[in-house]
């Protein structure tokens, strides 16, 4: 044996069985066998553990864990739920009190001049950007009414039309009202002039009721400077507007067509909209908002804080037709 074996414990000796056998013993069964005492002894198990109950918990809870918990967590359920209903009508209420004045009227701004596509810049906007805008709260439930703020020169006709169909659409759902900053002219005033009701300051710039075209000539500069362009062209007017050189008299004739024709569109489009004399605008001219109210070109001197209560007004009065029984 070396140091790292262990010597095991004698086996027991064997007890004889000196008892009578009972009655029944076959008696090829000698009277005394011999067993070990392990074999003889019947193992004894332990009593199961007892659990004790916590106070102040049922024992109807302690005999069933499982339902304890699941009780357990949909009270958590409970509490979570009802803690983001309230953390979100907090919210909605503190939103209502920092914005007293423009609750449930979105002010949408159209600022710069108007192009068509996705600009939004200091000096250009454009028209998909306004138009989603409008849509946007024309759409939300919470917005009874939309103001538009005009800031605008004008731009292109293309991006006028587009925003007005937007416009449009809004109008069918609630109260569009525009209110016009410094100015609000051309292609500016044909957007505003489908609004439900148009405010301006006094001094605000508006109307400018016209389309124009402009035409560069440096050829007299190019020849001075000994500057010459070849232009290969497969019609007569493919460079027509080129400053290399002045237009024929058919290209101005042809330029003026087209300026007529969208100024025709352009006149009558807001002479449907709103009861103005054309002889009041056709001219072209930018007319002061104080001018403007007497001629029906705006409907109301104000700023941006009466358009927002106008709008308000309005929303107001178109609920009241809608519903059965209601003033209007």
């Amino acid at each position: 044996m070396d140091g790292y074996e262990t010597q095991l414990p004698p086996a027991p000796e064997p007890v004889t069985n000196t008892e009578p056998l009972a009655s029944g013993t076959p008696a090829d069964v000698p009277a005394s066998t011999t067993t070990p005492v392990a074999a003889a002894t019947t193992p004894t198990l332990p009593p199961a553990p007892v659990i004790p109950r916590a106070p102040g918990i049922p024992a109807q809870m302690t005999s069933a864990p499982t339902q304890a918990q699941s009780n357990a967590g949909f009270k958590w359920f409970l509490i979570i739920t009802v803690g983001l209903l309230l953390l979100c009508g907090i919210s909605f209420a503190y939103f209502l009190l920092a914005h007293p004045d423009t609750q449930g009227v979105s002010v949408v701004r159209m600022e710069g001049t108007m192009i068509t596509g996705q600009a939004d810049d200091a000096d250009t906007i454009g028209s998909e950007v306004v138009g989603r805008e409008l849509r946007e709260a024309a759409d939300d439930p919470m917005i009874e009414a939309i103001v538009l703020r005009v800031n605008s020169p004008g731009g292109s006709p293309a991006a006028a039309q587009e925003i007005i169909g937007d416009l449009e659409y809004a109008k069918t759902k609630k109260p569009v009202v525009v209110s016009m900053g410094d100015i609000g002219t051309s292609a500016a005033y044909y957007v505003s002039a489908h609004a439900d009701r148009i405010y301006a300051d006094p001094d605000t710039f508006t109307a400018g009721v016209g389309v124009i075209w402009k035409f560069s000539d440096i050829s007299n500069w190019m020849e001075k400077e000994g500057y010459n362009l070849t232009v290969i062209k497969s019609g007569s007017k493919k460079d027509m507007g080129s400053t290399a050189r002045p237009m024929s008299d058919d290209e101005q004739a042809y330029a003026q067509k087209i300026v007529t024709d969208s100024f025709e569109n352009f006149i009558s489009d807001v002479t449907t909209e709103r009861v103005i004399a054309r002889s009041d605008i056709e001219d072209g001219r930018v007319i002061r908002g104080a001018d403007a109210v007497k001629i029906n070109v705006i409907d109301e001197l104000g700023n941006l804080n009466d358009a927002i209560d106008g709008a308000k007004k309005l929303a107001q009065s178109r609920t009241k037709s809608s519903l059965p029984g209601l003033p209007s």
